[in-house]
């Protein structure tokens, strides 16, 4: 079963309902609210979509789940997803399709499966002592870079890593259980990209891409998909700043990805992001601490010391955090929100196994 996890403030918008019209037949729709939005959400409206297939979580059926999390979490604050991710987690989903509310699914958009056929293999041309490609340049040749890339990697090169050979399955198809699609209209970029060069953008079409380990590109929430070995890095955490919390959860992510032997896929747009209004001060001031400290995160990670195997994915998830808290990255109570987040989702007994694959 499909479920695909928003958290939302407004009441519901075209992006909603052109992904609600995509979930129709056998997908599900799992939306978290917060204290600021509406009591209800209404999508009877949009054609082959059923009640059954809608579950609105607002704070009162939040706090009265099972989930301790759910009242340790701070509220106005985009962590709510946690809440939304567990759901459809205990709902028995076997693949999350996570995304926003002011991104629509294209015509092309369509469920996405664990293994993929093919995919070119990037490595930085340049190493480093953390080695950063910026995937956005893969589908542009235009001057653009995903949030969160290091401001002095914006021009790195790349190259064909072929020596990298990830796992596959049987037909020989890529293992990948976490894939991010890229999105046009106002795409994932910084602060200083929308103030300096912002416009309509829209990628080209180009194969997909796969970073094998030690090589770092920032990913999003924006439309993002994961299957259940990978289901305990979903975690968002709280005590960072708005524009850097899933950002931050993807480094943590690729990290605990190497230890499976693989890394993030990078699609070509799957959606149109028709944006919310944004204060952009407001958002270059949330992520100061992004251009500060990205760079850095992704040394601490590379020199944290994990486990191999997918039986380890929410151990090396907690170690992540052990050394980003060490670090000074996150204070000290970020830990029991992860703690909170790791209980509920071990609770559960997810991510154990995926489809027949070979190193």
């Amino acid at each position: 079963m499909l479920y695909s996890v928003i958290t939302t403030i407004q009441r519901p918008t075209e992006s909603v309902r052109t992904l609600a019209t995509q979930l129709a037949g056998d997908g599900h729709l799992v939306i978290a609210g917060d204290t600021k939005g509406p009591d209800s959400f209404d999508l009877s409206d949009v054609p082959g979509f059923t009640d059954q297939q809608l579950t609105f979580l607002d704070m009162a059926s939040q706090t009265a789940s099972e989930f301790r999390l759910a009242k340790l979490l701070p509220t106005k604050h985009y962590s709510r997803k946690n809440i939304g991710y567990l759901h459809a987690i205990h709902a028995g989903a076997n693949c999350i399709y996570e995304t926003d509310d002011d991104n629509a699914p294209l015509d092309s958009w369509q469920p996405r499966t664990e293994f993929i056929e093919s995919a070119r293999v990037l490595e930085a041309a340049e190493t480093g002592s953390t080695n950063w490609v910026n995937v956005y340049r893969h589908f542009s040749d235009q001057n653009v870079w995903p949030r969160g890339l290091p401001l002095d990697r914006i021009h790195s090169k790349f190259v064909e890593a072929s020596e990298f050979q990830p796992p596959t399955n049987e037909q020989g198809h890529l293992w990948s259980p976490i894939q991010q699609g890229l999105a046009d209209g106002s795409p994932d970029v910084d602060a200083i990209w929308r103030l300096v060069l912002d416009r309509e953008f829209k990628f080209d079409s180009a194969p997909s891409v796969l970073l094998p380990p030690n090589q770092w590109c920032p990913f999003n929430t924006q439309t993002t998909w994961w299957w259940p070995v990978v289901y305990p890095l979903l975690y968002v955490p709280s005590n960072c700043s708005f524009r850097m919390c899933d950002i931050w959860k993807s480094f943590v992510a690729q990290r605990c990805l190497w230890e499976l032997g693989t890394g993030v896929v990078f699609h070509s747009s799957e959606v149109w992001q028709e944006r919310n209004v944004h204060n952009l001060i407001r958002d270059f001031n949330d992520e100061v601490p992004g251009y500060q400290q990205n760079d850095r995160i992704a040394e601490i990670l590379e020199s944290t010391t994990l486990k191999p195997g997918k039986e380890n994915v929410a151990v090396n998830l907690q170690q992540c955090y052990t050394a980003l808290i060490d670090n000074q990255i996150f204070p000290e109570n970020e830990m029991i929100l992860v703690e909170a987040w790791i209980e509920a989702v071990e609770s559960m007994r997810i991510g154990l196994t995926v489809g027949t694959q070979k190193s």
